[in-house]
């Protein structure tokens, strides 16, 4: 059986096996992918892999042989998968791997945007601290989390492991979501709607699908309604936000500062406008990319596809 990998370099650039993939069938396994080789790389195929080389009607439609693809992330938006449903294709993906590293990357961000780490330390080794009249010096406001409520938008797993997190360094939770599952083990916590959400926390964090209702939910009428001193973190996606109108934010002080990993356009241009607005931190998507949680997904992808050999396909999208 011919199983193609159309990008999987991001998955594994090198630390990681493809051997048990290998076990399953005759593999050949492309780093990256450009668009005008998708259909001849894959010619023949019944199973490709993909993480972001996207599948779309007409690439479908010139692949006859196709019977299963398997998403090599959580995010499907890159196949057609109503195509793929009227085509008889199975398509899979890969839920829960980077929970814990999509949740601990989000305090990444945020404590960057309380302590500057990073600017302080640079800092220290250019010599300012050897210059410095007094013991200590900060050359940007230090902000304590305890106390302060984070409002979470989008309450599945990494939303509730965020709050886990949140709960130890003391905050009060917020959070709005498709749907309100009772939270009695957390006494910090309340439902409200997103616009009560935007007014009252001090930390917003996005945790929800990319979805026709969700894009542009942060655009400049949201932002507005958010307190000065708040700050924003997304490490979902980033068409939710829009660029420009969160720089603009940024720039006049509407909000305090934000943590970015994901962007509308990706790798993002070199116009984009969050590139010079101010106190704005953007990590380039490695939120979920811990050698560790990309180890559960690719043993996520090859239980997959096993699945699907034997008769049984799970973590089916398009059923």
């Amino acid at each position: 059986m011919k199983i193609v990998v159309l990008d999987g370099y991001t998955l594994n650039p090198g630390d990681l096996s493809w051997d048990a993939l290998k076990k399953l069938g005759d593999v050949t396994i492309h780093e990256r992918t450009p668009s005008a080789e998708i259909v001849n790389r894959c010619a023949g195929a019944a199973i490709v892999l993909t993480n972001k080389t996207p599948l779309d009607e007409a690439t479908l439609n010139q692949l006859p042989d196709l019977k299963y693809i398997g998403v090599l992330a959580t995010g499907y938006n890159i196949v057609n998968t109503e195509v793929c449903k009227q085509k008889g294709i199975i398509v899979s993906n890969v839920p829960g791997y980077g929970t814990a590293s999509v949740a601990q990357f989000t305090f990444a961000l945020l404590l960057e945007l309380c302590h500057h780490v990073q600017r302080h330390g640079d800092a220290v080794m250019d010599g300012k601290w050897t210059r410095s009249a007094d013991w200590c010096f900060w050359d940007y406001p230090l902000t304590e989390l305890s106390g302060k409520t984070l409002g979470i938008i989008g309450f599945g797993n990494i939303g509730k492991k965020v709050a886990d997190i949140a709960t130890a360094f003391g905050m009060n939770i917020m959070a709005t979501g498709r749907t309100h599952t009772a939270q009695p083990h957390r006494e910090n916590f309340k439902w409200v709607s997103l616009p009560q959400l935007l007014e009252q926390a001090d930390v917003i964090s996005i945790h929800c699908p990319l979805t026709p209702e969700t894009q542009g939910l942060i655009n400049t009428e949201n932002l507005k309604k958010m307190k000065p001193s708040a700050f924003l973190i997304n490490t979902s996606r980033g068409p939710i936000i829009v660029n420009a109108d969160l720089a603009d934010a940024l720039n006049n002080n509407i909000i305090a500062g934000a943590g970015i990993d994901v962007l509308s356009v990706e790798p993002p241009p070199e116009d984009n406008p969050l590139f010079k607005a101010k106190n704005c931190i953007i990590t380039p998507h490695i939120a979920w990319a811990t050698k560790e949680a990309r180890a559960r997904l690719m043993g996520t992808v090859v239980d997959n596809l096993a699945a699907f050999i034997s008769g049984s396909p799970v973590n089916v999208v398009n059923k």
